[in-house]
């Protein structure tokens, strides 16, 4: 997700002039918008059985943690949270209600929650990710690669990720007790990314980490990429893992739960008889690139929306995320989205949907 925002500033125009429905209008009553969502929730094709729910979970979030001044390995090394600050978000967290989290890789940080989950006997079970790095360069397909990553570092990539995918196995293992599934690679396949790793490839590693592990696994994408490319990994997988974001496609609150819905269905509709568990949805509380939707009312709608909607569909929902984090996107942009999704501030009192 963290890499969209470039591309919704060159996609915004096209959207714009190709969109088939506009917002409601003002003077669309209430019951009108209630009457579109009842009937999307009435669909009966994404209806999936309790035990579809990953470790029985309905809302789940995403983890990353990164706090003021701190950030991943983007080349220099990485400046992580404490085991007191990760210990601190771990409990936060349990407090508040949740009992599942998505890690997004398998260094310091990731390693760090597993062991604190276990020594506090901390009741939360985990995704846990592995992240795959440019195998391929993307560079004629994402608007924010200016020129071809060059061939030496797209073999070091290799390299790193047959070491992520080891190590996720070798995790997997020793927290069997905590970690409930594993997903290989995240926004790695669809047209826009930055980290394009070949489908068969990615196949390559889903069949040894299943070879190497109990628990199911999945890859994360996106839900359009799903639909029209999904069906080759969709055999191998164990579940589908789906990204959707309305308010990244210039939706608002009212469009966002059926829009929601109908991006599901379409993934069950290309790919059917596999569980879906989304592992990303989400709305952020502040954005340059939505200004007008991005705001705290319109997150607890959607949480409250989603977690309902979810609870009669038996699907697990991981929302994005749980601390907003400075880190991500422009540094010269304060106002940007990808900084503010969490459902607490980086300061970690809660927005309104935590109060």
């Amino acid at each position: 997700m963290k890499r969209k925002t470039l591309l919704v500033f060159f996609l915004a125009g096209i959207l714009a002039a190709c969109a088939e429905h506009e917002a409601p209008s003002p003077s669309e009553s209430s019951a009108e918008v209630a009457t579109e969502f009842e009937h999307a929730v009435a669909q009966p094709s994404l209806q999936q059985a309790p035990a579809d729910l990953l470790a029985g979970e309905v809302m789940a979030i995403a983890y990353s943690g990164f706090r003021e001044g701190q950030h991943p390995d983007r080349g220099f090394g990485a400046n992580n949270p404490s085991e007191a600050e990760v210990l601190e978000d771990l409990e936060i967290l349990v407090d508040h209600g949740f009992g599942l989290i998505r890690l997004y890789d398998v260094v310091e940080k990731s390693v760090m929650s597993l062991v604190l989950i276990r020594e506090h006997n901390l009741p939360i079970k985990v995704l846990l990710g592995m992240w795959l790095r440019a195998e391929i360069s993307n560079h004629e397909n994402c608007p924010w690669l200016d020129e071809p990553i060059p061939d030496e570092e797209l073999a070091a990539n290799k390299i790193a990720n047959a070491a992520e995918v080891a190590r996720g196995i070798e995790l997997a293992n020793q927290f069997d007790d905590i970690i409930v599934a594993v997903n290989v690679g995240n926004e790695a396949l669809v047209i826009w990314n930055d980290h394009m790793v070949p489908l068969e490839q990615v196949i390559a590693y889903v069949r040894q980490t299943k070879a190497g592990i109990e628990q199911p696994v999945t890859v994360a994408d996106n839900y359009e990429w799903w639909i029209k490319d999904g069906a080759p990994l969709a055999a191998e997988v164990d579940f589908l893992g789906v990204h959707t974001y309305p308010v990244w496609e210039q939706k608002t609150i009212d469009e966002a739960m059926p829009y929601t819905i109908e991006n599901l269905e379409g993934v069950a509709a290309a790919l059917p008889g596999k569980p879906i568990v989304v592992l990303e949805a989400g709305w952020a509380t502040t954005a340059r690139e939505f200004p007008e939707q991005a705001n705290e009312e319109n997150q607890l709608r959607y949480y409250r929306d989603m977690d309902a909607w979810a609870t009669d569909m038996n699907m697990t929902i991981f929302f994005f995320e749980a601390f907003d984090e400075p880190w991500k996107g422009n540094p010269a942009n304060a106002d940007g989205a990808e900084k503010h999704w969490g459902l607490f501030f980086v300061d970690r009192t809660p927005k309104l949907v935590m109060r």
